[in-house]
């Protein structure tokens, strides 16, 4: 992502706000950022003034609601907005006591709430977990470029796999052969936590969005001319044979120094890729294989705010269902049969697994491979 440097931090191009900013016909500065008017002196200009006016879904509501009512009422509870996505999956490992409870949530707002993200910070800035910073002169657009939004929180590992930069790992299909951006796949309604998105309480929850079948309905099993597809049925997901090496992470430790900045310190990141049992089927999902990726957790990842916060470590697996970004038409696994079949290398094991992790993971390690075929 490119530095933001000094001016693009504070400068307004007012001649092209006024001019071309739909925002600028219906509201002016003080009204969003508060402030005073009627003064040439920059500190009392500047007193009270707030600089993400959409940093609360109170204020959300009252300036963008005004006018996009729909969009706001549901981006204010969505995924993007806030950190209840970390609260559902978080609260899962958490033990009974309050005191585990609490810690989460002391953790929660330091480590937390910084990567989640305002209007502003996907329609006009860049987003305050990469430094904040103007994109183009105060100019409000439906779309900004993904490389200074989206890879603001989801750089490290998505964009990494999508445009090619893990060494050695090519770049999603759909980026060499087409360029397509982020928006093309995940709509505004998706973003916003409209549609199938409608009340997500993580990640994965609802019906997938976007589905490899949206685009591509006439290989679907049963549907189409791929013979792979047709034997396969339902039983794979589709990145189980279109996917190729993606990041994991591990133990992530969260503190703050004494002067209680908080800060991580995590094991580093590695090239994995591992089928496994799929611990999310339902109708939505009815695979028996999917793709799994490590999260960067361990027992003691929240040590630092109080003893056993996650006494219910194993209530989750560490080995997480996945959906990388990374697809290709031939992979390792699919060049034939047996690239799959019977190959223990590619299947998760408890082989792969640290100790303290064995029990998470029991419900998603196959306890039989697929057996070779001799192709």
């Amino acid at each position: 992502m490119p530095p933001v440097e000094a001016w693009q931090k504070v400068y307004v191009d007012a001649e092209k706000f006024v001019a071309n900013d739909p925002h600028a016909k219906t509201t002016n500065c003080i009204q969003c950022h508060g402030g005073q008017g009627n003064t040439t002196d920059m500190a009392a200009a500047h007193k009270g003034v707030v600089t993400d006016p959409t940093a609360n879904a109170e204020s959300t509501t009252k300036l963008c609601g005004t006018c996009h009512a729909d969009i706001t009422k549901a981006q204010v509870k969505s995924l993007h907005f806030d950190s209840h996505g970390y609260d559902t999956i978080v609260g899962q490992r958490l033990g009974t006591a309050p005191e585990s409870h609490k810690a989460w949530e002391q953790a929660e707002a330091n480590h937390c709430s910084s990567c989640h993200t305002t209007c502003g910070q996907c329609h006009l800035s860049q987003p305050s977990s990469v430094g904040g910073g103007l994109i183009g002169g105060h100019q409000f657009k439906k779309t900004q470029a993904f490389t200074r939004t989206c890879n603001g929180c989801h750089g490290s590992r998505i964009d990494s796999e999508f445009t090619g930069k893990n060494e050695g790992i090519p770049a999603d299909v759909h980026w060499t052969k087409a360029g397509m951006p982020c928006f093309k796949c995940h709509t505004g309604q998706e973003l916003h936590g409209m549609g199938a998105a409608a009340g997500a309480k993580e990640r994965y929850d609802g019906k997938p969005a976007p589905a490899c079948l949206d685009c591509h309905p006439t290989v679907a099993p049963g549907k189409g001319q791929v013979m792979q597809h047709n034997v396969h049925g339902d039983k794979l997901a589709c990145q189980v044979c279109h996917a190729v090496e993606n990041k994991s992470c591990y133990s992530c430790h969260v503190q703050t120094t004494d002067k209680g900045d908080p800060f991580f310190k995590i094991e580093p990141s590695v090239m994995t890729f591992k089928i496994g049992l799929n611990p999310k089927k339902s109708a939505d999902r009815p695979w028996n294989y999917v793709v799994l990726r490590h999260a960067p957790v361990d027992p003691d990842s929240f040590a630092f705010y109080g003893k056993d916060v996650l006494a219910n470590f194993n209530a989750l697996p560490t080995w997480k269902y996945a959906t990388p970004h990374n697809i290709q038409r031939v992979t390792p696994q699919n060049k034939t049969c047996d690239s799959c079949h019977g190959n223990e290398k590619i299947f998760l094991s408890e082989k792969d697994l640290k100790p303290y992790e064995v029990q998470a993971n029991k419900s998603v390690i196959p306890t039989k491979l697929p057996p070779k075929t001799g192709q």
